[in-house]
């Protein structure tokens, strides 16, 4: 989710990034919690809006979202024909239930809701400013520590699996159905483990060099401002609206 594309000028950036992740949780949670269709849509509406004011750009966007729908298409695969329920359509053995629909719906919705939330208030930040965040959010230490190698080291791992792959078709490796190329795919996720660990042991060993006592240091300061305070405002007033129709519609019943 932190990639540099989604980095970019927006009022969203003026933001307290320790504002924005908490935020981003709470209103994840809220969103997560609903029954209601109506309030989905609000909450979607809300994401929407966010991520306008975000400005991300739209190719990476739309991958983003395609890769997150394209599981969601599954939901409808599966949901509308195996939840018990008033049917709506029948073919066969195979019968479409209104609570399956309805139900497939709302995830829909509210997946993608929490999605463009996420990608307005947490991806437009590197992962640098999201660990330090954290840190001051008074998460655990190594979880923060971990969170910081990983997105700094996922990306170097992936290039060294697609050189060992490069090396392979290089050498003739065609991917097949057979026990040659669950080997050699065996093989080459070994290597990979086995210089991924090679070069953990080389980056410790120069961190240690420069002083590295188990603690980032972060040359930037947060400040809450009044922009952070109006936000939250803002956005509290959004989320009570969201509550106020779910609380109105009764429940799972739109």
């Amino acid at each position: 989710m932190f990639d540099q594309p989604f980095v970019r000028a927006s009022p969203i950036q003026r933001i307290d990034p320790r504002v924005r992740l908490a935020l981003a949780a709470a209103t994840a949670v809220c969103l997560a919690l609903l029954h209601s269709v109506t309030a989905a849509l609000l909450g979607l509406l809300l994401g929407a809006l966010l991520l306008a004011a975000a400005r991300p750009p739209l190719l990476p966007l739309a991958r983003r979202v395609a890769a997150v729908n394209l599981f969601v298409l599954f939901l409808w695969c599966v949901t509308p024909l195996t939840m018990p329920g008033e049917s709506l359509a029948r073919w066969g053995m195979f019968s479409i239930s209104a609570e399956g629909v309805r139900l497939s719906l709302l995830v829909s919705i509210k997946s993608n809701a929490i999605l463009c939330v996420f990608l307005a208030l947490v991806a437009s930040m590197d992962s640098p400013t999201a660990g330090y965040a954290l840190e001051r959010l008074r998460c655990p230490p190594k979880l923060v520590f971990l969170f910081l190698f990983t997105g700094r080291y996922v990306h170097v791992i992936a290039h060294e699996w697609q050189t060992l792959s490069v090396a392979a078709r290089l050498r003739g490796f065609r991917p097949r159905s057979n026990l040659h190329t669950y080997r050699t795919l065996a093989s080459l996720l070994g290597l990979l483990l086995v210089r991924s660990y090679e070069r953990s042991l080389r980056v410790r060993e120069a961190m240690l060099l420069r002083g590295f006592q188990g603690r980032f240091r972060s040359v930037t300061e947060f400040h809450a401002r009044p922009v952070d305070a109006l936000f939250v405002a803002c956005l509290a007033l959004c989320l009570c609206g969201i509550v106020w129709a779910e609380l109105s519609a009764g429940g799972p019943h739109v």
